[in-house]
């Protein structure tokens, strides 16, 4: 990685307060005996701790972004990105990792994001409660490199 342009974690602070009102509700609710709902708890503990948050670098030459601790890494070099756009996604699209109309969605909270266009073809969108300051960092370097 080169000297970094941008870099942002946003938290999933609701996405976890669900999973733990779930669990501990779930616990509760069932009794704290049933081996079923502690496999159910450790599971649903384990995705609130790998959706905790989201991370989006940009440097010279890329754009990364992982889920909390560095799960689920994902890269696109500046040169693979033809236009970039900032844009509100719908809520029903969720969070986490989704396929939408318009391509892959990786996002934590929130409905903000950008939109890149590969020269490939493909779009993609990644959550960002920044996107417009996002959109002109990638803007900037993708008129770097090029």
């Amino acid at each position: 990685m080169n000297e970094l342009t941008y870099k942002r974690t946003q938290s999933a602070h609701i996405l976890v307060s669900i999973l733990l009102v779930s669990v501990l509700g779930g616990l509760f609710l069932a009794g704290i005996s049933m081996p079923q709902f502690w496999v159910i708890g450790i599971i649903l503990a384990l995705i609130g701790f790998l959706f905790s948050s989201l991370t989006v670098i940009v440097d010279k030459t890329a754009v990364y972004w992982y889920f909390g601790p560095g799960f689920w890494r994902k890269t696109i070099a500046l040169d693979e990105i033809i236009r970039v756009r900032s844009v509100r996604n719908k809520w029903w699209y969720g969070w986490g990792i989704r396929y939408t109309p318009h391509g892959w969605l990786y996002n934590v909270y929130g409905l903000g994001a950008v939109e890149l266009h590969l020269a490939d073809g493909k779009k993609l969108r990644v959550g960002t409660d920044e996107p417009d300051s996002l959109r002109r960092t990638i803007e900037s370097e993708c008129a770097r490199s090029h």
